[in-house]
């Protein structure tokens, strides 16, 4: 689609992804409308509740829905009805109000079954997921799917802005150490870049779901190491067993529980560092996708060391 003119939707563009979605569109010529609680960086604001409200898509060329609720919250009833009503329930409301307008639907590589295959395709079952979050994207888009969407799946997204791995990093920090689960393993990850790409361009691929990330995956060590020295707060990796670090994350939840609080550790932050997950994006390549930033651009724009892609 040739964004010059089009009116594009960018739900949850106060957001980290959605920020950096509408600030794209504008760029290649969009008449941006942003969808949510808060104004995005560009273009009209058009408030929505995606929890509660039917969005108002009148006049609409493309939609794009990043909105969603994010985190790994403490466990139980309470948080799986708080991201169903946004993830599952805002997304029902949003492809009926959709129509015939083209929808990109921002799912994650939290949807896919822990464990298995370690080169993940878009095959790789979708279920068995650890938190609400995973579950509830899950079945956000299976409608999604259903509706005829293309539905994007990417991991770790990271960049400017970025409010999730370093801040997380940071906290999980002590002293010079970062603890960390198992020995080194290979990980994909996605430069919020080469989402927004993704974006503005699967609007012309074939409906269904696609992996999207960095050209080539990283090794999850280089990757802590490089990114807290950037911060200034540099560490060394203490290497715990994945038993007692799976111990531990019980012990949090049980703890948060009790005290309502957001866990420090839970099983699935201790899945998504202990094992290998690479992304296979042959899928997206074959639509033209062409990652373009890694996360040495990144980090180069922050100082200090940076991780090398695997070959």
């Amino acid at each position: 689609m040739n964004l010059t003119g089009a009116e594009v939707v960018v739900t949850g563009a106060s957001g980290f992804c959605g920020a950096a979605v509408a600030r794209a569109a504008a760029a290649a010529g969009a008449r941006v409308r942003c969808l949510g609680r808060r104004p995005g960086p560009v273009g009209r604001h058009v408030p929505w509740d995606a929890g509660r409200a039917v969005p108002d898509l009148a006049g609409a060329d493309l939609v794009i829905h990043l909105a969603a609720a994010v985190g790994d919250p403490v466990p139980g009833p309470a948080a799986e009805r708080a991201y169903r009503a946004v993830n599952v329930d805002g997304t029902a409301r949003l492809l009926d109000a959709a129509r015939e307008c083209p929808v990109v639907w921002v799912s994650s590589a939290s949807v896919y079954r822990p464990g298995g295959a370690t080169l993940v395709t878009e095959d790789h079952p979708v279920d068995g997921q650890l938190s609400a979050y995973g579950r509830t994207k899950a079945a956000g888009e299976r409608l999604a799917l259903a509706a005829g969407a293309v539905v994007l799946r990417p991991r770790a997204v990271y960049g400017p802005g970025d409010p999730h791995l370093l801040p997380r990093l940071l906290r999980a920090r002590r002293g010079g150490w970062l603890p960390v689960p198992g020995p080194d393993v290979r990980i994909s990850l996605t430069a919020v870049e080469n989402l927004v790409d993704a974006c503005l361009t699967a609007t012309g691929w074939p409906a269904g779901p696609y992996n999207i990330a960095d050209d080539r995956p990283y090794s999850r060590d280089a990757v802590l190491c490089a990114a807290l020295a950037a911060t200034g707060a540099p560490a060394r990796l203490a290497h715990l067993p994945v038993g007692l670090a799976g111990a531990a994350a019980t012990a949090a939840t049980a703890w948060s529980r009790l005290t309502r609080r957001t866990p420090v550790l839970t099983r699935y932050a201790v899945d998504q560092l202990a094992r290998d997950m690479v992304l296979d994006i042959g899928r997206a390549r074959a639509r033209g996708y062409r990652p373009r930033r890694s996360f040495a651009d990144h980090l180069a724009r922050l100082g200090p060391p940076q991780p090398r892609a695997e070959r």
